[in-house]
């Protein structure tokens, strides 16, 4: 800045030439130039002052706002914040085809504690122990003096919970939220749904994880965000699968049976209308694994997909497709059937004398162990393999659910002639029933390989051809027999035309040397209408007996086919089948002469 002189030489020397005092020009100059300093030094500070009063401004409004928008919010507890990356606890719903919830999400809240801001953390031990028995009083009121900062009371808590912590009135207990899963129908389809239980936890969120079931298998497609309002829709019925369920609970109990399983599949698609394990589990409160005893003493134990077993003569229905396909029998062909039939030291029988001679058919009509076994040398063991393996018998089974990986069926270390005999009948071969009921199923819908699912609408398209439809429908003319008039004959719904196999196969021991005495696996693998296959129905017994006589009765034909027969009769009409005369053969038409 330039400063004016106070004493310009110019001025001075005219005021001198005029006789004036030099002296009044510079305390003028010095007045104006104080006057200058002054005005510049107050626009400087109303401008600092009006700076100010915006900041001020501002401030205030940001404060009023968050004061709006906290009295019109819901009062809630004060939280706690804790580092870490964000939780998603979303997740989505699970449906039936009908779009009926098997699975959803239900918003609770957790307990937890922050002791150094605790008042009285005696009388909140107290109080707590006595709202929650499972609590111990004691090491609540060890934590609570003690030196931590934080503390999980109760991971979930139900609204009267929650309301009876609230009246403790202490600061130092607080709440969090939480999504948990929800199982509305309770022991419903428990095995396939599984359960789910928490992962990450943080104070305002918990991550929720699959554990088991369709919940496990597709975990990462249920928790995905961008996907959460999209439910995985299962091929179950919600209608059927209770129905069917009841009729199984019952049937066990009537039959003494330690367990049961029941699958209902679609014969076209594969898809699982209902599926049931018993003794079964509530999901919403998911027992803990077993650490002794034998797996399925669990309630958890899967037994139609985890569960392998011998299933008996259910299996002589592939050996004589087998071989009906490569030509090497027809249904009238006649079969030695001999009993005992010898193979070295080894001895095959039947459960009774057939005589020495009957047909393929009636081979499968009254369940002849050596008429099929002599069946299956004829095939040979290598053809056998072959044809055990389209079907999908050499693989685990690839139902949607996480259990399904571990029932990769038992096969004979060596596959010797013996083995083709015997296997040819459901003896020395372990698989599980939902292997069956794909293999039925296979039959039933004209001889095309079907891939059991529990997705709806996702089925794919006929798989590859394992046998002709010539001999599908011969097959499914004989498993008609079996039933009108064979082993099976107990399971006649009127109206509905079944179709099936029975089987009986003793249980072996735990420790696999040899087989349990009096103690069998009863199988009746079925399908209808028999004309027009639309659902394949297996039914499985552990160790059922049937009372109702003078002596026990095991076999399948007195357990699992009395049970199956109920069910049919009560998931026929939920189906939409409605009951109807069964086809029979047309008359012979004669041309009369004139």
């Amino acid at each position: 800045m330039i400063r004016t002189p106070l004493r310009p030489l110019a001025r001075i020397l005219d005021a001198r030439s005029r006789g004036e005092n030099p002296d009044a020009i510079e305390r003028e100059n010095i007045r104006l130039r104080h006057e200058e300093m002054r005005d510049r030094a107050r626009r400087r500070a109303e401008g600092r002052l009006l700076v100010l009063a915006v900041m001020f401004f501002c401030a205030f409004g940001v404060v009023g706002g968050r004061m709006a928008v906290l009295a019109q919010s819901e009062p809630a507890e004060p939280r706690a914040s804790v580092a870490g990356a964000e939780i998603f606890a979303q997740r989505a719903d699970i449906v039936d085809r009908q779009g009926r919830i098997l699975a959803t999400n239900f918003d609770t809240y957790s307990l937890y504690a922050q002791p150094q801001t605790m008042v009285d953390p005696a009388t909140a031990a107290d109080k707590l122990a006595a709202i929650f028995p499972d609590l111990n009083r004691d090491r609540l009121l060890k934590d609570f003096t003690g030196t931590r900062k934080f503390l999980w009371i109760k991971k979930k808590l139900s609204p009267e919970q929650q309301q009876a912590v609230h009246d403790i009135g202490e600061p130092g207990l607080l709440f969090g939220p939480r999504e948990m899963r929800l199982y509305p129908n309770g022991r419903l389809a428990a095995h396939v749904l599984g359960g789910a239980s928490f992962g990450r936890e943080g104070v305002h969120a918990a991550e929720v994880v699959g554990v088991a079931g369709v919940e496990k298998f597709h975990d990462e497609r249920l928790r995905d965000p961008g996907r959460s309002n999209e439910p995985l829709v299962l091929s179950l019925d919600l209608s059927v699968q209770a129905a069917m369920e009841r009729v199984l609970l019952g049937g066990m109990k009537i039959m003494n049976a330690r367990g049961a399983a029941g699958i209902l599949m679609e014969v076209g698609t594969g898809e699982v209308v209902a599926v049931a394990s018993l003794p079964d589990f509530d999901p919403n409160d998911r027992p803990a694994l077993p650490v002794t005893g034998r797996p399925d003493d669990s309630p958890l134990f899967n037994r139609a997909v985890q569960g392998v077993y011998e299933l008996g003569s259910t299996f002589k229905v592939f050996a004589v497709a087998q071989a009906l396909d490569l030509g090497l029998v027809t249904p009238d062909t006649v079969i030695n059937t001999k009993t005992p039939m010898a193979w070295g030291k080894f001895r095959i029988r039947d459960f009774r004398n057939y005589g020495p001679e009957q047909s393929v058919t009636n081979v499968i009509v009254k369940s002849s162990n050596v008429g099929t076994a002599r069946i299956a040398m004829e095939i040979g063991g290598v053809r056998q393999r072959a044809f055990l393996e389209k079907l999908g018998f050499m693989e685990a089974s690839p139902v949607e659910i996480t259990e399904a990986a571990g029932s990769k069926p038992l096969l004979p270390a060596k596959w010797s002639e013996l083995s083709t005999m015997t296997i040819s009948y459901g003896h020395g071969f372990s698989t599980s029933p939902m292997h069956l009921a794909a293999a039925y199923a296979t039959i039933a819908n004209g001889g095309r390989r079907v891939t059991p699912t529990l997705l709806h609408g996702g089925a794919q398209g006929p798989g590859e051809r394992v046998i002709s439809e010539q001999t599908a429908a011969a097959m499914r003319g004989m498993l008609r027999e079996v039933v009108a008039g064979g082993t099976a004959s107990l399971g006649e719904v009127p109206g509905y035309a079944v179709a099936g196999k029975t089987g009986t196969a003793d249980k072996p021991r735990i420790n696999g040397k040899g087989y349990e005495k009096d103690k069998v696996i009863a199988t009746f693998a079925s399908f209808f209408p028999a004309h027009d296959p639309q659902y394949v129905l297996v039914v499985a017994l552990d160790e059922p007996v049937e009372t109702s006589g003078d002596e026990p009765r095991r076999t399948a034909g007195w357990t699992a086919v009395p049970v199956a027969a109920e069910i049919i009769r009560r998931v026929a009409p939920l189906l939409g089948l409605r009951p109807e005369i069964e086809p029979g053969e047309l008359a012979a038409i004669r041309q009369a002469s004139n």
